[in-house]
C-alpha cells in the first residue's frame, strides 16, 4: 500500500508519516511548507512532493496511491484572514475529496472538536454543532459536505476524524498555536510561573499525538464512511497539567492566573464521546495525560534542551 499524506511536514501529518513507515507502508509526503517544518520529515523514506491543495491540479505531480490522509490546513484559530482560512481548509479539502472519489480510494481527513463550540457536556457526533471561530467553521463545512455527498452518492470510504486537544513531538513550529502543554513546559523549564486563564479549572480532552497518528493511519483500513471523535474521553484541567509538569521537572511553580480575552469564543470544556471511536473504528487511546507528558518530556523535549 502507498498512502498520500497532505500537510505531511506539519505537526500531526509528520507523526502520521512516521507511524505509517514504522509499519512498512510506503508514503508520499505532500506539503507547501508554508505552515510546517521540513525538519519534521527530514528522515522520511518516501517521496516528497511540494504543492498546494488549493490548486485543483495538485494531483498532477503525485504518483499512484492507494489512500489519502488529509492533514493540510491552517490551524491557528486566531488568524484574522477568514477568506484564507476557508480557502485552505475547505476548498483545499474539496480538491482532495474530489481526487479520492475520482480515483475511488479511501480518504481520512482531519476534522476538529472545535465544531462543537461551547458546551459543558460530553460531545457526541450526533449532536448539533455550533462552531465559534472561522477555523472550526471551516472544519464544520468539511463534515457537512462529506455527510451530504456520502449520503447521496456511492463513494469510497470517507472518514472524518474530529481531533480533540492534541499535543506532542514535532509541534514547535506552530509557536503560539502549539499545545498548552508545550507552551507551559517552555515557561516552567526556564523557571517562570506558568500563565493560564483564571483559574485553571477549564477542562480539555488532551490526547497524545502518538495515539492520534496510530488511529488516523489505521483508519485507512475502514470499509465504511464515518465521522468520529478522537479523544480519550477523560477531560483534565490546566491545573492538572501544571501539577504534572512540576513533578516531572522537579519544580514547585505556582500558576500565574490571567484574564481570558477570548471568553466569548473560548472552549472551557471538551470531552469526547468515544463510542464511535471504540465501536466503529475499533480503536482506543493508549496514553493517559501523565503518560503522554512523561513520554513527551523524556524522549523529545529534554533531548532538545541538551
Amino acid at each position: 500500500m502507498r498512502v498520500l499524506v497532505t500537510g505531511a511536514a506539519g505537526f500531526i501529518g509528520s507523526n502520521v508519516v512516521k507511524y505509517l513507515e514504522s509499519k512498512s507502508i510506503d508514503t508520499v509526503s505532500f506539503d507547501n511548507f508554508s505552515h510546517s517544518n521540513y525538519y519534521n520529515i527530514l528522515n522520511t523514506k518516501g517521496e516528497v512532493v511540494c504543492g498546494d491543495v488549493t490548486d485543483k491540479n495538485f494531483y498532477k505531480n503525485i504518483p499512484e496511491v492507494d489512500a489519502v490522509i488529509h492533514q493540510a490546513a491552517i490551524t491557528d484559530t486566531t488568524l484574522a484572514d477568514d477568506a484564507k482560512m476557508v480557502e485552505v481548509n475547505y476548498n483545499g479539502f474539496l480538491n482532495v475529496f474530489n481526487f479520492c472519489v475520482k480515483k475511488n480510494i479511501p480518504l481520512v481527513y482531519a476534522s476538529s472538536a472545535g465544531v462543537y463550540g461551547k458546551t459543558d457536556k460530553k460531545m457526541s457526533e450526533e449532536e448539533k454543532v455550533i462552531p465559534h471561530n472561522t477555523y472550526a467553521y471551516s472544519k464544520y463545512l468539511c463534515d457537512c459536505w462529506s455527510k451530504k455527498y456520502v449520503k447521496a452518492n456511492k463513494t469510497p470510504p470517507i472518514i472524518g476524524l474530529r481531533y480533540f486537544n492534541v499535543y506532542g513531538p514535532q509541534e514547535s513550529h506552530k509557536k503560539k498555536a502549539s499545545s498548552m502543554i508545550y507552551q507551559l513546559y517552555n515557561q516552567m523549564v526556564q523557571g517562570q510561573r506558568p500563565r493560564i486563564f483564571k483559574f485553571g479549572e477549564q477542562k480539555r480532552d488532551f490526547i497524545y499525538v502518538k495515539d492520534i497518528a496510530r488511529v488516523t493511519a489505521e483508519a485507512v483500513n475502514l470499509e465504511k464512511s464515518v465521522i468520529s471523535n478522537v479523544g480519550t474521553g477523560q477531560p483534565r484541567s490546566f491545573n492538572d497539567i501544571i501539577a504534572i509538569l512540576n513533578k516531572l521537572l522537579g519544580k514547585k511553580l505556582e500558576p500565574d492566573y490571567i484574564d481570558n480575552p477570548y471568553q466569548k469564543v473560548y472552549q472551557d470544556y471538551t470531552e469526547a464521546d468515544i463510542t464511535t471511536l471504540t465501536q466503529v473504528l475499533g480503536a482506543k487511546t493508549e496514553y493517559s495525560l501523565e503518560e503522554g507528558i512523561r513520554d513527551y518530556l523524556k524522549n523529545y523535549l529534554f533531548c532538545n534542551q541538551q
